[in-house]
């Protein structure tokens, strides 16, 4: 009974309670468990870096489900030996924008060299992807970690000179800010080194008509929520399970489209390319 139950079991490490990413993995459980000959386990996880380590470390963890930027941090930082030979991805999921809010008085990114900008909490994916972002762009800043309603509230008063954001537009956070503010999302321009991870993408006046004139947009990037996956190798128990995991979610994908489901499943491309990683193939022969 033992062995039965275990040959179809799949772990995925997702988010924290209150997050998108335990909501995924609750609606892969719901939808594509089959008995004994598929079952999801969700587990709930510490943040896109932790789930990378939990994907290539912890028995029983086959996926997770991390910022798309993780790999290239976890790269840069030599968190894992060979971290992109052991980490690849069976699907794209959404895409978040990258958010930077400063004072009207500040032209540009690299006015910020130098000066205090929050990037939430130590170890969060906003973290991650500003000191990814800044690094790309080799603007020094000093980090401060406040977290981010606090430090809307110290913008607002001048205490700090930007703040970073990684979240899916319209963020509810900026949904308060009234006109003649005195803030302004500042561009990120699309270099070649930033689309080796990242999405080029704009923020449009209609999802935040207090900060942006009507009819204008604003030039940013977005990183993607990706379904993170370990290199099994073809003909191994462990491909074969994950193998059998990705063909149901094809075969089932129309049903996470509906209702009660997350709405973010529309976002999905199951086609979509992950810049800087490699796809799972789940229909490879034994080696």
């Amino acid at each position: 009974m033992a062995a039965r139950a275990n040959a179809g079991t799949v772990g995925i490490i997702s988010g924290g309670v209150d997050g998108t990413y335990v909501r995924f993995a609750a609606d892969l459980a719901a939808v594509l468990d089959a008995g004994d000959n598929l079952r999801v386990i969700p587990v709930i996880g510490k943040g896109s870096i932790q789930n990378m380590q939990d994907i290539v470390l912890l028995r029983g963890i086959d996926i997770g489900i991390v910022q798309s930027d993780a790999l290239a941090f976890a790269r840069r930082e030599r968190l894992l030996p060979g971290v992109t030979t052991l980490i690849q991805y069976i699907t794209k999921l959404y895409d978040e924008e990258i958010h930077i809010l400063a004072r009207e008085g500040t032209p540009d990114l690299q006015a910020l060299a130098g000066r205090t900008v929050n990037v939430d909490g130590r170890g969060s994916g906003t973290a991650m992807t500003a000191s990814l972002v800044f690094g790309a762009l080799n603007i020094p800043i000093t980090a401060a970690n406040d977290p981010q309603d606090v430090a809307l509230a110290k913008l607002r008063r001048g205490e700090i000179d930007a703040m970073v954001f990684v979240a899916g537009k319209p963020a509810r956070l900026f949904a308060g800010i009234e006109p003649g503010s005195g803030l302004r999302f500042l561009p990120i321009p699309a270099t070649a080194a930033l689309l080796e991870t990242y999405l080029p993408t704009a923020l449009p006046a209609a999802d935040y008509p207090n900060l942006i004139p009507a009819g204008a947009s604003v030039e940013t990037i977005a990183v993607g929520a990706v379904m993170a996956v370990y290199a099994w190798a073809p003909g191994t128990e462990r491909h074969r399970k994950v193998a059998r995991f990705v063909t149901a979610l094809n075969a089932k994908f129309d049903q996470f489209l509906r209702p009660p489901r997350h709405p973010k499943w529309r976002e999905v491309n199951l086609a979509a390319q992950v810049p800087g990683w490699t796809r799972f193939d789940h229909t490879a022969a034994p080696r």
